[in-house]
């Protein structure tokens, strides 16, 4: 089984094409930085840079939503390849190819630059914002939440 799950960061804007023919196809192309969930110095967090192609509906969605900076789920297969270039030499390359991405942080996360979470209410009042469209629900509260 080929089967791929990427979550990370456009490293820039996706580069979208549309072939030739009758039927004309949307052809995005677009690197995702993906974390490194360890590094071996414990020093710096790094990050995998993967080139990602999107075909048809797909590449129409990339070019019109996806951007740098956005931060997306991806999944897909693994495709291999190569080709001579100008000077004689085989390069090998590597993409995913995308069978499907969505967002995977809300608008207001993005835009504010949020990574994770408001702390909980310290002063007792009305609950605060989470800055991702939720409430935090301030502690002390033993009583079960009505739901209808």
């Amino acid at each position: 089984m080929n089967k791929v799950i990427l979550m990370g960061r456009l490293t820039r804007d996706p580069e979208v094409r549309y072939s030739q023919g009758e039927s004309a196809t949307a052809v995005a192309r677009y690197t995702l930085a993906v974390d490194r969930r360890f590094s071996r110095n414990n020093d710096d967090q790094t990050a995998d840079f993967i080139n990602c192609v999107a075909f048809g509906r797909a590449g129409e969605f990339a070019e019109k939503y996806l951007h740098k900076g956005t931060k997306i789920a991806v999944t897909g297969r693994i495709q291999t390849g190569s080709y001579t270039n100008k000077d004689g030499v085989k390069v090998y390359t590597t993409d995913v190819v995308v069978e499907d991405h969505e967002f995977a942080e809300s608008k207001n996360a993005a835009a504010a630059g949020n990574v994770g979470y408001a702390p909980a209410n310290p002063t007792g009042s009305a609950p605060m914002s989470a800055g991702d469209g939720f409430m935090n629900i301030p502690d002390g509260i033993d009583e079960e939440l009505p739901f209808n």
